[in-house]
């Protein structure tokens, strides 16, 4: 278990053995090996071949996104801890909701959670979750999110956030980060320099954070500045600029105003560091992404991202070639000798805090059985079930539909978008378990068909079962009538004023925007199974709607409350 530092102090403090175990090894890695150190690459395939070749190069940490074997997921994960001189750190996108891990407890995403509008919640699902992780063997997590949602109609934000109430960020993330390190997993707070005024998004393009330097010391400064003096470990340097804060120090910035934060020396040294007092590791987002690709040539990038304030560097779609260019960097001074050993020291500093110089490969990962024990225990299990049902939230019902009755209701055309997943190992998307739960009920449920579109006669619910979480590269997401109903001329139709009609989303929570017309709206941020049984539950009037929405699902605008 890892205490948080106090106010003001290194979260990277380590005891005088391990500082001399860090400078001994430090003092004897020849240049080449530690260049491999500053690396995170990521796996999706849990097979030794997919690992060997980037072992090859000695990376710093492996990001680890698991397919449904555990099995293969230990054997991989132990090939990689037993083929590393040096212990590797193993980190992951751990956010919840559709991406939970195939064989762990599916939770809550971000939004779902904040939902929940309740901190001992919040403390006990991210307690799980850091549980869990650990018996999988993640040391570090990337998270939690303390992005602002402020424009609605960000892809990528959404329900990866806490929500558009900076206060409820911060007290959910301050919770969140804290029992993950108590449970000794690193905590990661992303996306510096704070994502969530701009719709478009970093996987595409380098997006931009347009606050005044004053704004942003009131949203993200205090932010970052509270969980930076409650001892969070690391932060997460993305592809989005802050033009008033270049401009602050270099009026004639031009171009350069919008340069990322990740290869920023002015938003990483001068502003995390230097104002707010940042002393534990830096990484840069994922470096494959359009808002470091369209903003200047990898030969220089791989560098600049270390010498620009960046200790580690993620990702990499050609890891060879990536480490190359770094070496080249280093030899022909695009990265300095002082920032190879500054960053050097706070990664193997980080992986002795958390004691992973301590541990003998089987101390890290215990045997599978054992692991599968420690997984999706009852207790978990309950915890997260009552979290999904605590979440769901009703947005409006001036119908008066609700509760559904399976008389008055009886036949249910279920109008359905599944959506998808960026992330590999995913949890597979589908209404299986809603439309199961209804029928049980005595509902009858079928699917639209665009050739018998639903009347009067043959219909008494139209139900609209939409499942987009927010998620990298979706540039919009927005409710598709053309796809849903089949056709651009179908698009134009709507059931609502023959028909009564509900929406549920199962992800974004913004989808009245483009439907005003539905008089029964219900967000439920994430299509779990866990999630999608606990509104089936509400639709018929067994629970309560508990959840409060942590944005404005009507989106400024009046006319989507009718």
């Amino acid at each position: 278990m890892i205490e948080p530092a106090s106010g003001g102090t290194d979260p990277l403090t380590i005891d005088d053995a391990a500082r001399a175990w860090v400078e001994r090894l430090r003092d004897t890695m020849s240049a080449e090996e530690k260049v491999g150190q500053l690396f995170v690459f990521s796996t999706s395939q849990d097979s030794r071949e997919e690992l060997a070749p980037l072992l090859a190069l000695k990376p710093g940490g492996i990001n680890r996104f698991p397919r449904p074997d555990l099995a293969a997921f230990r054997d991989a994960t132990m090939f990689a801890i037993e083929s590393s001189n040096v212990p590797p750190i193993f980190t992951g996108d751990i956010e919840g909701g559709t991406i939970s891990y195939p064989f762990a407890t599916a939770v809550p995403n971000i939004m779902g959670l904040a939902a929940c509008d309740d901190l001992a919640t919040t403390e006990a699902v991210a307690r799980l979750v850091a549980r869990e992780s650990r018996v999988l063997g993640y040391d570090w997590s990337f998270g939690p999110v303390v992005d602002i949602n402020s424009a609605f109609r960000s892809a990528i934000v959404g329900t990866r956030s806490f929500g558009s109430d900076p206060d409820r960020v911060l007290a959910q993330a301050s919770v969140y980060a804290r029992v993950l390190q108590e449970e000794g997993v690193a905590a990661c707070l992303k996306h510096w320099p704070g994502d969530g005024f701009d719709e478009r998004d970093q996987h595409l393009v380098t997006s931009v954070n347009p606050l005044s330097v004053e704004e942003w010391h009131e949203l993200y400064g205090r932010i970052y500045g509270s969980l930076i003096r409650a001892g969070v470990m690391t932060v997460m340097s993305a592809h989005i600029a802050f033009p008033a804060y270049i401009r602050a120090r270099m009026p004639d910035a031009g171009r350069e105003a919008f340069q990322p934060a990740s290869v920023s020396r002015l938003l990483n040294e001068e502003l995390l560091r230097g104002e707010l007092g940042f002393k534990g590791l830096i990484i840069s987002d994922a470096t494959g992404m359009g808002g470091l690709t369209s903003w200047m040539e990898r030969s220089e990038a791989v560098p600049a991202l270390i010498e620009n304030g960046c200790d580690m560097f993620l990702f990499s779609r050609a890891p060879e070639q990536d480490y190359r260019l770094m070496i080249d960097g280093l030899r022909k001074g695009l990265l300095s000798e002082a920032r190879l050993e500054e960053a050097i020291t706070r990664i193997l500093s980080l992986k002795a805090r958390l004691g992973l110089h301590l541990r003998e490969p089987e101390e890290r990962l215990a045997p599978l059985e054992q692991m599968r024990a420690g997984l999706q225990q009852s207790a978990d299990v309950r915890k997260a079930n009552a979290a999904s049902g605590q979440s769901i939230t009703l947005v409006k019902d001036v119908q008066d539909l609700l509760p559904l009755d399976p008389i008055r209701h009886r036949r249910i055309v279920a109008v359905m978008e599944e959506g998808f997943s960026f992330w590999d190992g995913a949890l597979g998307r589908g209404y299986g378990p809603i439309i199961g739960e209804l029928t049980q009920r005595g509902f009858e449920v079928r699917a639209y068909d665009p050739d018998n579109m639903p009347t009067r006669e043959d219909t008494d619910l139209v139900l609209y079962l939409v499942g987009q979480e927010a998620t990298p590269s979706a540039a919009h997401i927005y409710l598709d009538f053309v796809k849903l109903h089949g056709t651009n001329r179908k698009a134009m139709t709507q059931f609502a004023q023959e028909i009564p009609t509900a929406l549920i989303s199962f992800g974004q929570p913004y989808y009245l925007f483009d439907a005003p017309h539905m008089k029964t709206s219900i967000n439920a941020y994430s299509s779990i199974e866990s999630v999608q049984r606990e509104t089936a539950r509400r639709l018929v009037g067994e629970a309560p709607f508990t959840g409060v929405s942590p944005v404005d699902a009507f989106c400024g605008l009046e006319q989507l409350k009718w």
